[in-house]
């Protein structure tokens, strides 16, 4: 493993990422305007060979993302079938989404 990686685990969306400069990641839908910066929390900041796990040490770290677009996940298809009463539901969903650009991490 090379000793200049520098990447950091961030929570968005209720999940944890692995983010590093340049990634774009795909999270839950944010009220952020696209092209506006939105800084996420980091957890886990790795420096080449130094790992930083410290909660004192994290809140200083700052991960800063620009907010691409907004966009929506792939359509899922609920169905419910009941057998002999001529029961059926159908319902679908689609998850509303913004893509992000990590464009810091500091």
């Amino acid at each position: 493993m090379s000793s200049n990686v520098v990447y950091a685990i961030v929570k968005a969306g209720g999940r944890q990422e692995k983010v590093a400069v340049g990634d774009v990641v795909v999270v839950d839908r944010l009220a952020a305007e696209a092209g506006s910066s939105v800084q996420l929390p980091a957890l886990l900041l790795v420096d080449g060979e130094k790992v930083t796990t410290d909660a004192a040490a994290l809140a200083k770290v700052t991960v800063t993302a620009e907010v691409v677009r907004d966009e929506k996940g792939p359509k899922i298809d609920i169905l419910k079938y009941k057998n002999k009463t001529g029961y059926r539901k159908r319902q679908g969903h689609r998850q509303k989404l913004t893509r992000l650009k990590v464009t810091g991490i500091k």
